[in-house]
């Protein structure tokens, strides 16, 4: 069953803690994955339609936005596409970030469904995203970063570009798992085994309306291992 997060604001829009490894919509044709997308779920779980207001990667954790009636998705929609909502994810990514980032680079498609920073000369869709660091570890830092932009994978490849990827990221970093061993501690157990991304909050000053999402058990856990 999805969590319903609390919210202000509209009685239309609707706020869940999108689990990681949970589609948002139905996969592509030939994609396989387990288990139900949030859409269908949440209108099995309410026992109405919903409508997605906007999308996050599978592997994201944290509020996604949806609305139960027309003309709240349609404002909740046109406040996103004029830049109106304010979006703030964490992630745990490799090495000290020791000060505020306003990561300004144009990105465009790459090769099997990835994005990548245009390179000089090449036109890329305008990309921003402003980082800073929340809490400093010996190899790994976790960092509030507030797209002001909404493209493709963003944050990942505005992070990497940088030489900050996160610390597991199946398509711009490290494939395999981080495991207990690897954060100082004894053990093979799995600790991380997706992109340590979490939508925290969602705001829509002009609809009043804010969701707040707390950080997911795997992160936390990882947390706890670099802190030690």
């Amino acid at each position: 069953m999805l969590t319903l997060l609390t919210t202000a604001g509209p009685k239309g829009l609707i706020a869940v803690d999108k689990p990681a490894g949970m589609l948002v919509i139905p996969g592509r044709a030939g994609e396989e994955v387990e288990g139900p997308c949030v859409r269908d779920a949440l209108a099995k779980q309410l026992g109405r339609p919903v409508m997605i207001v906007h999308r996050i990667d599978r592997d994201t954790s944290g509020v996604l936005l949806l609305a139960l009636d027309a003309e709240s998705h349609r404002q909740a929609s046109m406040a996103f596409e004029h830049g109106k909502v304010k979006k703030t994810y964490l992630a745990l990514v490799q090495g000290v970030v020791r000060a505020p980032l306003d990561i300004d680079l144009p990105l465009m498609e790459a090769r099997k469904r990835k994005m990548k920073v245009a390179p000089e000369g090449f036109l890329g869709k305008e990309s921003r995203t402003l980082v800073r660091p929340i809490e400093t570890f010996a190899k790994a830092t976790l960092v509030a970063c507030e797209p002001l932009t909404g493209r493709q994978h963003q944050i990942r490849v505005h992070l990497m570009a940088k030489g900050h990827p996160l610390l597991v990221d199946h398509q711009y970093g490290r494939r395999q798992p981080l495991l207990e061993k690897d954060l100082g501690g004894q053990g093979e157990a799995v600790v991380l085994d997706r992109t340590p991304l979490h939508a925290a909050s969602l705001e829509i000053p002009e609809m009043n309306f804010k969701a707040e999402a707390p950080l997911p058990p795997d992160m936390t856990a990882t947390m706890t291992r670099l802190r030690a």
